[in-house]
């Protein structure tokens, strides 16, 4: 059975976060580092924006300044997400690496089958989405809870865990947001110019649930991490090592740090001052 690294739970900024998963998305591009999965927290609350996502248009900033919400841009592509309550886990890989392939769908139904095997072992029994479908009209489109994406996981048909990818190097990043509790209200007022209704926070819980709606315990991230582990090993064949990073992935996530992801320019435009970034 393959060795691969699992980095334990930890609770990061948002920045550092960003700043580490690209970091080991960069030696895995150069085949300098191994297949690595991480789950973590972010502190304070945060909002992270899709890569291809414009700022100004949909993200709710003096919601997020009022309130202590870090605002930061990810290198993976999809819509808005805010992290308060949910578990988070990046997973990087070469893409030709068994169990996986190039195709970008192939990734998703492969690691939508490890977090569905893992929290049916809390009881809670999902199915993936068969088809992406529009929010209709129950969310702004900005907000990644809105509506599903194609293996996407749901509940009773209200979405629980949201994921995003980008690939390219022969390499692959996908990160995920599994939900633990939900409140519709503030997910809802960092992604809309205006703080929101009651109204739109209710039409947004009929189509997003969470853990704390399914089972009897309060869901804790490190338990939960655990489990999720388990899983991964399972449907991934696979044995997970801890590990930390490597002294050049130190580097280079603190080069990011520096010079991408505390950058103004970086979280709003999607762009750096340095050409190699």
């Amino acid at each position: 059975m393959k060795n691969w690294r699992i980095i334990p739970y930890g609770t990061f900024s948002a920045f550092e976060n960003m700043a580490m998963d690209e970091a080991v998305f960069r030696g895995n591009q150069q085949g300098t580092s191994p297949p690595t999965l991480r789950f973590y927290d972010w502190q304070p609350s945060a909002v992270s924006l899709g890569y291809f996502q414009v700022l100004e248009s949909e993200i709710n900033v003096s919601y997020c300044r009022e309130n202590n919400i870090d605002i930061v841009r990810r290198p993976t592509g999809g819509k808005a997400v805010f992290h308060e309550d949910d578990l988070t886990y990046s997973l990087v890989s070469r893409e030709n690496i068994p169990p996986f392939s190039p195709g970008i769908l192939g990734t998703y139904l492969i690691i939508s089958r490890c977090i569905l095997e893992g929290i049916a072992d809390l009881g809670v029994r999902a199915e993936m989405a068969e088809e992406s479908r529009s929010s209709g009209g129950e969310g702004p489109a900005s907000h990644c809870f809105s509506f599903p994406s194609r293996y996407e996981l749901l509940v009773d048909g209200r979405k629980i865990c949201g994921s995003a990818q980008t690939r390219s190097n022969g390499a692959f990043l996908q990160h995920g947001s599994l939900l633990l509790r939900f409140d519709p209200f503030k997910a809802l007022s960092v992604v809309t110019q205006n703080v929101a209704s009651e109204e739109q926070a209710s039409l947004l819980k009929k189509s997003v649930t969470s853990l704390s709606d399914h089972i009897a315990v309060q869901a804790d991230p490190a338990l939960i991490a655990g489990i999720l582990k388990a899983s991964f090993e399972k449907i991934l064949q696979v044995q997970f090592v801890e590990g930390s990073l490597t002294e050049a992935e130190e580097a280079v996530r603190d080069e990011l740090l520096q010079n991408k992801y505390h950058t103004d320019i970086w979280n709003r435009s999607g762009s750096t001052r340095m050409n190699n970034y």
